[in-house]
């Protein structure tokens, strides 16, 4: 009984972590699980990806907005350990129209694996604590969401401060909330600061979201140019490039005119690296110069004028004082006389750009490439890396899904549920009271069993010991045995010292009140069992009756509401059967301790009852040798008789 004991309580405990999820906070009513997936059901990275500002996209079809506050003030972003508190920052947050753009930071992303995160809220006192300082590392040097106004300079989300100094033109829908738009005016000019300084071949990123909505010419969407020294990224006929000091990388593949694409240019000593939707495009082999001054974005800086267009290739060459030739533009002349062109320089001014950009990002180190992957696919509209789980209520019982679950039991099912608790608690208490009252038998019969070896024919022997009466307390075989000398003695002192012999009738006698006491002991080793026979049979009954009273309140309610959808129907249901789980539970464990106790009170009630046959049998032997010594020493005796040794 003891083992069936330890094992349910193990079993109990190896299911609770399953039912009790821990629960960040309880002022947070209600918690979204986030899941960045990099396996190949997911993102498919093979790369760790590392720190990374995460978007979380919500709209009505993963996110209901109830319970929040209007402006979002109450999320809260934990890791999967419920401990980890994670930085964010709302970009926008529209509970009316059922949409919002959150950046996350997420401290760490590997490849191939599924990392959580829950998203908290439902919570009216909390303050707000977005900080887009902290989301984003402090490598990057200018974040533009363009979540202004149309006329208002776009504003730094990191903490550099490197705002616009003018304002963009216009705004329209762009793949993270609102984009600048470009219709190849003026374009946003970025301030000379220290922290947009970029040393001689130093490093450096770019990376923005592009529409083009006329790819037709030469158009710039970056543009930096200090003292002759000049870095570009633009389209020449939709085809992306990037330019550095008149060396263009090769052609890519265009971009679909207007639509949206991730662009993202890298920098390296002696390598710059273009990306297009997160995968490397093209190259150059080639370093950034010193720039330092202010750059531009839309178009080219104000004022640049271009050079004259490079020389025809066939110019002839004129010959210097030395009677070298040398080409009539001054560049250097080929072995053939005629001039070199420089490399890619583009043959006129380029126009600004015509279309539209969103999130564009500046960092002062390279990025690697599983993070603009990273970026581009988990921004995106269809995002696969990012994956949104179920919305999860507090269930203010502290037992996670099962909490929930009690949360949603009726009053009236409770009436039912604290039935079955109450007699789930009787029966247990039932269970370990006679598991110990039977092994105090148990225990106390095998040490009288090997007393009572040891008397031969002296039956009486053990009664006068008075050490065996307090240590065969709890033995029914000594209550049995007592009895049994009690009557000899009672006969003996009803008839004087003379009682020498025992008649067959008083051998019955004795046998009659062994029986008793026997039958007594049987009746208090049942006692109680009928109340776990009712447990057994009627538990589940009980049960049943609730989950049928659950179901039809919840038929009736629903019915009353008009609203038929599984969300209004599952948890009434689910509590409702609840109520047969208890009575399940009250039943099964009953139904091994009762049988369990059972077949222990049998091996008891035998062992009483071949102890009882075993001391008559033994008695009648005596009333054997008696009636022969009695023939013997009186012929006239003619009744039956048992010598007893006094």
């Amino acid at each position: 009984m003891q083992r069936l004991f330890l094992l349910l309580l193990v079993c109990l405990s190896v299911l609770a972590p399953v039912t009790a999820q821990a629960w960040w906070q309880p002022d947070w009513n209600y918690r979204k699980q986030i899941t960045i997936d990099t396996t190949p059901t997911g993102g498919a990275f093979t790369e760790r990806v590392g720190r990374v500002p995460v978007l979380i996209r919500l709209h009505t079809g993963n996110f209901t907005f109830d319970g929040t506050q209007d402006n979002g003030a109450d999320l809260r972003f934990v890791t999967a350990d419920d401990k980890t508190v994670l930085n964010y920052q709302i970009e926008s947050f529209d509970p009316l129209m059922g949409v919002a753009y959150i950046w996350v930071d997420v401290p760490s992303v590997e490849a191939g694996q599924r990392q959580s995160l829950w998203m908290y809220y439902g919570n009216s006192k909390a303050p707000s604590t977005v900080n887009g300082q902290l989301t984003f590392d402090p490598d990057y040097t200018l974040v533009y969401h363009f979540d202004n106004e149309a006329g208002a300079a776009p504003r730094d989300t990191t903490a550099y401060a490197n705002n616009a100094q003018t304002p963009v033109i216009g705004v329209t829908d762009g793949v993270v909330g609102r984009a600048g738009q470009f219709t190849g005016g003026a374009p946003i000019l970025l301030p000379a600061s220290p922290s947009l300084a970029i040393p001689a071949s130093g490093s450096f990123t770019f990376s923005a979201w592009v529409r083009a909505d006329q790819p037709t010419g030469e158009q710039l969407i970056y543009a930096r140019r200090d003292s002759g020294n000049s870095l570009l990224i633009g389209l020449n006929q939709g085809v992306p490039f990037v330019e550095v000091n008149g060396q263009r990388s090769a052609p890519a593949q265009p971009l679909s005119p207007g639509q949206w694409q991730h662009l993202a240019v890298t920098a390296s000593a002696d390598q710059l690296v273009l990306y297009i939707n997160g995968h490397q495009a093209s190259t150059l082999a080639a370093s950034l110069p010193p720039l330092s001054t202010v750059a531009a974005i839309g178009g080219d800086i104000p004022g640049y004028a271009a050079a004259p267009a490079a020389p025809d290739a066939a110019a002839p060459a004129t010959p210097d004082a030395a009677g070298a030739s040398v080409p009539a533009s001054g560049a250097p002349a080929n072995s053939d006389g005629t001039a070199t062109p420089p490399a890619a320089a583009p043959a006129a001014a380029a126009s600004a750009f015509i279309g539209a950009i969103d999130e564009v990002r500046l960092s002062k180190v390279a990025r690697p490439a599983a993070l603009l992957l990273a970026d581009a696919m988990a921004q995106g509209a269809e995002s696969p890396l990012v994956a949104y789980g179920a919305d999860e209520k507090q269930s203010g019982f502290g037992f996670g899904g099962l909490g929930f679950l009690l949360h949603a039991v009726p009053a009236d099912a409770w009436v039912i549920i604290a039935i079955l608790l109450f007699m789930m608690v009787q029966t247990w208490f039932i269970m370990i009271r006679k598991n110990r009252s039977v092994s105090r038998i148990e225990r106390g019969n095998v040490e009288f069993r090997a007393e009572f070896a040891k008397v031969g024919t002296q039956l009486e022997l053990l009664a006068d010991d008075i050490t065996l009466i307090s240590r065969l307390q709890y033995s029914s075989l000594w209550r049995i045995y007592k009895v049994a000398v009690d009557e000899l003695r009672l006969r003996r002192n009803g008839q004087g010292s003379a009682l020498t012999y025992v008649s067959n009738s008083t051998i019955e006698a004795i046998r009659a009140a062994m029986d008793t006491v026997r039958t007594a002991e049987n009746r208090r080793l049942s006692h109680r069992l009928g109340i776990l026979s009712n447990a057994i049979a009627g538990g589940p009954y009980i049960g049943l009756l609730g989950t049928v009273l659950g179901i039809m309140v919840v038929f009736l309610g629903t019915a009353m509401a008009g609203d038929v959808n599984i969300n209004a129907v599952a948890p009434g249901m689910a509590a409702a059967l609840l109520a047969t789980a208890m009575g399940l539970f009250v039943a099964i464990p009953a139904l091994f301790g009762y049988n369990r106790l059972i077949a222990r009170n049998r091996n008891v009630s035998s062992d009483m009852r071949v102890f009882l046959d075993e001391f008559v049998t033994r008695l009648a032997e005596l009333h054997d040798t008696g009636k022969k010594k009695g023939n013997v020493e009186n012929p006239s005796v003619s009744a039956p008789s048992v010598h007893i040794a006094g």
